[in-house]
């Protein structure tokens, strides 16, 4: 089976839940629709499970591509000694302040080879995924597709265009695949469908519900 979740935000424990939930088996697949990271108590250890699953495929959130930059750079600053500039700073303190302290605080505790795991894995995410199951297409992304232009390839757009700008549910972006999207959480908090676009965060960083598709049944799961 093909399943799709969003925004794990570092819920280790929710994401395992899911996955007893689920049955999850070597047969399956599960696609995470970024934002691994931030806010939950445990994104390293989420990050090391998902790393170890050759059938778990992460596509990027705002908050891992945030988190890339940051932990890159306070990793260089670990190796030199050299004074972050105030401009980092500046960014590192907002980020911490919008969930991003108990992932620095998760990178810090690891020793070196596996804070470079870590880095190596969240400068590996996917953009996007497409994938096809009985006959029907989707598109995996994060938020959205700004500027959107279906005359556009998907590898002519910017990594900040699947992040930032939240998909339209009433928008029909392709007519023939369906846009599959997180970022922001469903009113309901279940998951919620378009007439091309389907919304699965439940909203998880605000004590929500984990919301999980399955893509060949339509049945959702929630923990």
């Amino acid at each position: 089976m093909t399943y799709v979740v969003s925004n794990l935000h570092g819920n280790y424990q929710k994401y395992k839940a899911l996955l007893s939930e689920i049955s999850f088996k070597d047969s399956d697949i599960l696609y995470v629709l970024g934002d691994i990271v931030d806010y939950g108590d445990e994104p390293m250890e989420l990050i090391a499970d998902m790393s170890m699953r050759y059938n778990v495929y992460p596509i990027v959130g705002e908050h891992d591509y945030r988190a890339i930059r940051m932990l890159q750079g306070f990793d260089n600053m670990l190796k030199s000694g050299d004074t972050p500039d105030p401009e980092y700073i500046a960014e590192m303190t907002e980020w911490m302040a919008e969930g991003g302290k108990v992932t620095l605080d998760g990178f810090r505790a690891l020793d070196e080879e596996m804070r470079e795991g870590v880095l190596d894995y969240l400068s590996d995410l996917a953009l996007y995924e497409e994938v096809t199951v009985k006959g029907k297409t989707y598109l995996l992304v994060h938020a959205g597709i700004a500027d959107f232009d279906p005359d556009t390839d998907m590898d002519d757009y910017q990594p900040e265009d699947f992040i930032t700008e939240p998909a339209n549910l009433g928008t029909v972006y392709y007519e023939d695949k369906t846009l599959i999207v997180g970022h922001v959480p469903t009113e309901s908090g279940k998951i919620e469908r378009g007439e091309g676009v389907i919304a699965i965060d439940g909203g998880v960083a605000e004590g929500g519900q984990l919301a999980c598709l399955c893509l060949e049944t339509g049945k959702e799961f929630y923990v």
